[in-house]
């Protein structure tokens, strides 16, 4: 069983197999402060040069909002980061489908890598504006769903049952990841991520 937990700290400071980086669609570093730019530095030039790659044989139009892809992490202490596009918050458009999507697909990629160990930031509640409590809720119930239904898919398969390669890759890698660990950047966001695990455990 996965553990979900919460710290406060910096996501590039993190001791974990994956870093999930709130990216742009370029693929390219953001603002400074941003956790994008922050990882970005922290990497080097080999995290620049892996997303370049990935940018040009994969994504020529761009990351679509919510969706995920890995690249080596550089210089970080990582084996991989997992860059997801969040989308920006909009008070007459309900987005929180996209929101989710960036959580499921960065578990999922970072199943299929096999990582036992996956930090992810508080998506969108930065540059992009998204309500932080808002923002908790829709992170703690997405991980928790989708380690949920991968569990059951798990015990519902069987050892026998044909599967294509990518359902099978992310079960494995899904039964070798030990934690899905939240880092959040100041008390505020702590609490609204701890407020959110609580609430979802009942």
């Amino acid at each position: 069983m996965t553990n979900v937990t919460l710290v406060l700290g910096d996501l590039v400071e993190q001791r974990a197999e994956a870093l999930v980086n709130a990216a742009n669609s370029l693929l390219v570093a953001g603002s400074r402060d941003s956790v994008d730019g922050l990882i970005h530095a922290r990497a080097g030039r080999a995290l620049t040069k892996a997303c370049h790659e990935l940018r040009e044989t994969r994504y020529g139009r761009g990351l679509a909002t919510g969706q995920s892809a890995a690249t080596t992490a550089g210089r970080l202490q990582a084996l991989w980061v997992i860059h997801t596009v969040g989308p920006r918050w909009d008070r007459y458009d309900d987005r929180s489908s996209l929101l989710a999507s960036c959580y499921r697909t960065s578990l999922e990629v970072a199943a299929e890598l096999g990582a036992r160990t996956v930090a992810v930031p508080a998506i969108s509640t930065g540059n992009h504006r998204w309500p932080l409590d808002d923002a908790a809720r829709i992170a703690v119930r997405t991980v928790r769903e989708t380690l949920a239904a991968w569990e059951t898919m798990e015990k519902a398969q069987g050892p026998g049952k044909a599967e294509d390669l990518r359902r099978r890759a992310r079960t494995a890698g899904a039964r070798s990841m030990e934690e899905v660990r939240f880092v959040v950047f100041n008390q505020r966001a702590y609490t609204a991520f701890e407020t959110a695990m609580v609430a979802l455990e009942g």
